[in-house]
């Protein structure tokens, strides 16, 4: 299968795929406190068999032509992810989403991994709006939706029920002719 570099320190964007599941398993294990703090997807890999059925639905729906499930991989192990959380190219507009280890945080692997998503789904698939949303006390990801030159268009108030609480989720998007003019302005590392 493919890998893409993501730059000079070895990093590398790969598909994720049901073969992957014991790794994505024991990535999740790894940073399911950390990444569930605001993403709920390591609920969903709860031992090896769940992972591989989540890791099919995904590989199901990019089949489909509904979007990706990428693993950023560093020094050889799986570190996080991007994601087309939605892609409808009739109507040329995607969701991208990510996760990523603490362990891997402060090294532009999520900016770097979704440059490559969003040029595909812009050159590739003709995508128009490229939309990410994020709970507003997750700053991490917000700052990686400002680095990606994304504009924030609202929040939604109390929409997205997790652990027991209700968060805002604040909305962000990039437009197709706005991220052409943007991302060469991106760091490549």
């Amino acid at each position: 299968m493919f890998a893409i570099s993501l730059g000079d320190d070895g990093a590398e964007l790969r598909p994720l795929e049901p073969w992957n599941a014991e790794e994505y398993f024991a990535h999740m294990e790894r940073c399911r406190e950390y990444v569930t703090r605001y993403v709920p997807m390591p609920d969903r890999a709860t031992d090896v068999e769940t992972a591989r059925a989540f890791l099919q639905a995904r590989a199901d729906n990019a089949a489909a032509g509904h979007g990706g499930f990428f693993g950023i991989w560093s020094q050889g192990t799986l570190v996080g992810g991007v994601l087309f959380v939605a892609l409808d190219a009739k109507m040329g507009t995607c969701e991208v989403g990510c996760w990523l280890e603490e362990a891997a945080v402060g090294r532009g692997l999520i900016t770097r991994a979704m440059r490559h998503l969003i040029d595909w789904a812009v050159d590739e698939r003709g995508i128009h709006r490229v939309e990410w949303q994020a709970a507003t006390p997750n700053t991490a990801s917000i700052a990686v939706a400002k680095r990606l030159g994304m504009t924030r268009e609202g929040v939604l108030r109390g929409s997205f029920p997790h652990r027991g609480e209700r968060l805002d989720m604040e909305v962000w998007s990039v437009l197709a002719p706005e991220w052409r003019a943007h991302r060469d302005t991106l760091t490549r590392r």
